[in-house]
């Protein structure tokens, strides 16, 4: 998506070899209506496939994947939390995710009431780097008897495997941006 690619280059800020800063736009701070050409990417790429919910992480992933939601007739957006809150009380899918950016371990957690057996689930997150969370989203799912239709990405750090990962568990992946590299401060898309 080039308008993405743009505002990466525009917006963002590379950190080291390894870190894309986006909190301008994606993560912190929400351009709202660039959000909106998101989803609208997302619902091109997966257009055609029959959606039940989609799925992604507390905090970064709610808000792209509620603009996505709008373009597939409003689907239920669910998101795994990382603690369990005194509130989720009735059982619960679990999966465990390191995260890269925080050098935590997460084991994230959603309700058996929100993904139920022959679900079509559409998994959306605003990174995608060494696919971690993005798998333990899979697990969940599939704990749950239902069906991964894909997982889509707004940012992918191609550079440092997950999409690989995530095809070799038989999933589809759609990227909208993939970043090759970063060097000196340079960002450099495939």
């Amino acid at each position: 998506m080039k308008e993405l690619k743009d505002k990466i280059l525009k917006e963002g800020v590379a950190i080291g070899t390894q870190i894309v800063k986006v909190d301008h736009f994606l993560n912190h701070r929400l351009d709202i209506r660039f959000l909106d050409r998101i989803g609208a990417e997302f619902s091109k790429r997966f257009a055609g496939e029959e959606i039940d919910k989609i799925l992604t992480v507390e905090a970064s992933g709610i808000a792209v994947a509620s603009m996505a939601a709008t373009y597939f007739d409003y689907v239920p957006v669910v998101f795994a939390k990382k603690a369990a809150p005194s509130t989720m009380t009735e059982g619960f899918y679990e999966a465990e995710a390191r995260s890269f950016t925080k050098g935590t371990v997460s084991k994230f957690k959603v309700s058996q009431r929100f993904i139920s057996e022959g679900d079509r689930v559409l998994i959306i997150d605003d990174f995608l780097a060494h696919g971690e969370a993005s798998l333990a989203l899979v697990n969940i799912v599939r704990q749950a008897g239902g069906k991964v239709v894909g997982v889509g990405a707004v940012i992918e750090k191609g550079f440092q495997g997950g999409s690989d990962k995530l095809r070799d568990a038989g999933c589809r992946v759609e990227s909208l941006a993939i970043i090759d590299r970063i060097d000196d401060g340079q960002i450099y898309f495939r």
